[in-house]
């Protein structure tokens, strides 16, 4: 595990997943069909735990101020900071493995368990698991 600094929050767009985790897959070719398969764009996945079990959003990053309007969806916003986060190569092969990378890093005593886990799809080979740090914690 490393530690990754967002310089700065990120502005996302999206849709709620849901059948978790059946329907993250089709979230997302929904996502992407949606805004033209557009490729040069960051992708992310946030689930956040409530009292009913997971919510997960399929988003994209946000381009261009209104983007979120124009497709009618909700926007999100990932905030900057540090983050405790573990690289993923080949995440298309092992997407299995994700469940297990986060429940690994939420035994350190030093992520804030109240902050979402953010999936950030940087391209078709690399994705970052990463969840963040409470700064009181360190």
């Amino acid at each position: 595990m490393e530690k990754f600094i967002l310089e700065k929050d990120l502005k996302v767009f999206g849709v709620e997943v849901e059948n978790f985790p059946e329907g993250i897959g089709d979230a997302f070719d929904k996502l992407v069909n949606m805004i033209s398969g557009e490729v040069d764009r960051s992708y992310f996945g946030i689930s956040i735990t409530t009292d009913k079990g997971f919510s997960y959003k399929a988003v994209a990053e946000e381009k261009y101020d209104g983007e979120t309007e124009n497709y009618n969806c909700d926007r999100y916003i990932i905030e900057k900071g540090e983050y405790l986060s573990v690289t993923l190569n080949d995440w298309r092969k092992k997407t299995d493995s994700i469940k297990d990378i986060f429940h690994e890093m939420f035994h350190n005593a030093v992520i804030d368990k109240t902050k979402p886990c953010v999936e950030w799809y940087k391209n078709d080979d690399e994705m970052l698991c990463m969840v963040r740090i409470d700064q009181s914690k360190e």
